[in-house]
C-alpha cells in the first residue's frame, strides 16, 4: 500500500509558495518587499517636500553610520558618482569621485586614496575609505545632530562655501553639530548630503564635511 504524502506538510509547502508569490505582487505593485529593503525603496522622487528630503538623507546618514555601502551605492548617482570633500569647499579637480559600484566595494576595499588636500597644511589627505569615513564623513554622531538645514548651510568656517556653485541644482541636508564653549565653540562639526536630480529622482551627488580648521 502506497503511504499518502502529509497533509499538513503539504499545506506548510503551499503556505510558503502562496507567500512567495503575494509578497511578488506586493513588490511588482509598490516595491516593497516583506524580506527586506529593495533599490526603489532607498530611492526619492525629485519632487519633494523638506520633511521627506531629510527624512531620505537620515535614512542614508543611518547607511552610512552601519557601514552598509551595498545599501548606499544604491543611492548614488549612476553616471556622475559621488563627490567626497573634506572642507567646505568643494574642488572637483581635487577631490575624490567614486561610482556606485566602487562605493559598494568599501567594505572590503584597503586601497589608499587622495581625498583632497587638508586646509590646514595643504598636504594631501591620503587614506582608506574607511580611514576617511572616520575622520571626514562619520566622524560625529550626526544621527543626533541637534540642528538640521534643508538647503541652507547651519554654519560657516574659514573655508569659501561653494557648494552651490559648483552644483547649480543642488538640494541639500546639512547636519550640524555645535561646537562647546571652549574656544569660542569652535568645536562644531556640518555634514552636508547633497543630492542632483536624474530621471526623475534624487540621487546622492557630493558629501562635505565641514568644520573650524587653524
Amino acid at each position: 500500500m502506497k503511504k499518502s504524502f502529509p497533509r499538513t506538510l503539504l499545506f506548510i509547502i503551499c503556505g510558503v509558495v502562496a507567500g512567495v508569490i503575494i509578497s511578488g505582487v506586493i513588490y511588482a505593485f509598490t516595491g516593497f518587499s516583506v524580506f527586506g529593503r529593495f533599490h526603489e525603496d532607498v530611492r526619492q522622487p525629485a519632487e519633494t517636500s523638506n520633511a521627506e528630503l531629510t527624512e531620505f538623507a537620515f535614512s542614508i546618514l543611518g547607511l552610512i553610520k552601519d557601514g552598509d555601502y551595498s545599501e548606499l551605492s544604491k543611492t548614488v548617482h549612476p553616471e556622475f558618482g559621488v563627490v567626497f570633500s573634506p572642507c567646505a569647499t568643494v574642488t572637483l579637480t581635487t577631490n575624490k569621485r567614486f561610482s556606485a559600484e566602487q562605493i559598494a566595494g568599501f567594505g572590503s576595499d584597503s586601497g589608499i586614496y587622495i581625498w583632497g588636500v587638508r586646509s590646514s597644511s595643504g598636504e594631501p589627505i591620503e587614506m582608506t575609505a574607511a580611514d576617511y569615513f572616520s575622520r571626514y564623513v562619520y566622524d560625529r554622531d550626526y544621527c543626533a545632530a541637534s540642528v538640521i538645514g534643508v538647503d541652507h548651510i547651519v554654519r560657516s568656517g574659514n573655508a569659501l562655501e561653494n557648494l552651490t556653485n559648483v552644483f547649480g541644482d543642488l538640494r541639500f541636508v546639512d547636519f550640524h553639530v555645535p561646537g562647546g564653549d571652549g574656544a569660542d565653540g569652535l568645536s562644531w562639526s556640518s555634514l552636508r548630503l547633497g543630492f542632483e536630480e536624474f530621471e526623475g529622482m534624487l540621487w546622492l551627488s557630493v558629501v562635505v564635511h565641514s568644520e573650524w580648521t587653524e
